[in-house]
């Protein structure tokens, strides 16, 4: 896989080298969390590689030791207050807004709205995944077409810890089977490769040292099809998944997790729960699933 634009200050790197698209999480202190500028960055990313007549499929990786830790809740960049140009919705903007009202608006937008629309990409998109792929990381996996995951890449939703039944884009039942989404909800524990893979949630599981080379190779396979071959099946087969009730489910669970937030606003520190960084990863020290 060649190395995309080294700009250190770049929440997100895009490089194409032929058929193929490389955009790259970049973020690498914080574990890629995604705060809002690498939201709109990765969005804008897409954008440019669907209006690419060039690019074919598109490989999502992260820079660092990790592909995803999940949404930005306490960096120094987090930057939920911020308003920014929307295009995932019609929602107002969310910046001069309070309480729900303020919540709701935004994650319309970045999470469950944007989500939605990189589902329908026009062009496989392959997510290359290694060290944590967590909550929001998971959004970001699940959107891709295909997953090729290193034996090192675990994968985990904990914040039932605060309250919230899982992340925005709740694909967890159609990604897993449904008694698997629960214990992987309900215990918060640590996923591994190997069983996700046997669980249907990845294609492929790979050595670390491989996974660049195992993820551009699948890619390039991709690539040989012709593109609107290719544009038709994925519709296909994503229309066939809404079909059984994948869109009608993320809305209704979209409710139920703002709902979450509300209940915590009112009861606890804040809309989390009292749930920061240093508590969460208190809570699920040396919890790891199979």
């Amino acid at each position: 896989m060649p190395g995309p634009d080294t700009d250190a200050e770049r929440p997100v790197l895009y490089a194409a080298e032929g058929p193929v698209a490389y955009v790259t999480l970049n973020r690498p202190r914080y574990r890629n969390a995604q705060n809002s500028a690498m939201t709109y960055a990765l969005d804008e990313a897409f954008y440019r590689a669907s209006a690419d007549s060039g690019v074919k499929v598109v490989v999502l990786a992260g820079a660092g030791e990790h592909f995803c830790a999940g949404h930005d809740i306490g960096t120094p960049e987090r930057d939920a207050h911020l308003p920014f140009e929307r295009r995932a919705g019609l929602w107002w903007d969310h910046s001069d807004k309070e309480g729900a009202e303020s919540r709701f608006a935004r994650e319309s937008e970045v999470y469950l709205g944007m989500c939605r629309r990189w589902r329908e990409l026009p062009k496989p998109v392959i997510a290359s995944v290694h060290g944590a792929c967590v909550a929001g990381g998971l959004m970001l996996a699940w959107v891709c077409d295909l997953i090729v995951a290193s034996e090192d890449a675990f994968f985990a939703d904990p914040v039932v810890r605060m309250g919230i039944p899982g992340v925005e884009y709740f694909a967890h039942p159609w990604v897993m089977p449904p008694r698997i989404a629960k214990e992987f909800l309900f215990t918060g524990d640590r996923m591994s490769a190997r069983r996700a893979y046997e669980v249907g949630m990845v294609n492929k599981v790979v050595r670390r040292a491989d996974l660049g080379a195992e993820t551009d190779a699948l890619a390039r396979r991709v690539a040989d099809m012709p593109r609107l071959g290719l544009a038709l099946a994925k519709r296909a087969v994503n229309q066939a998944e809404d079909l059984q009730g994948l869109q009608t489910g993320m809305d209704s669970v979209f409710g139920l997790h703002h709902v979450a937030h509300a209940h915590n606003a009112e009861t606890a520190a804040d809309s989390l729960g009292g749930m920061d960084v240093a508590a969460m990863k208190r809570a699920g020290a040396g919890r790891a699933g199979a």
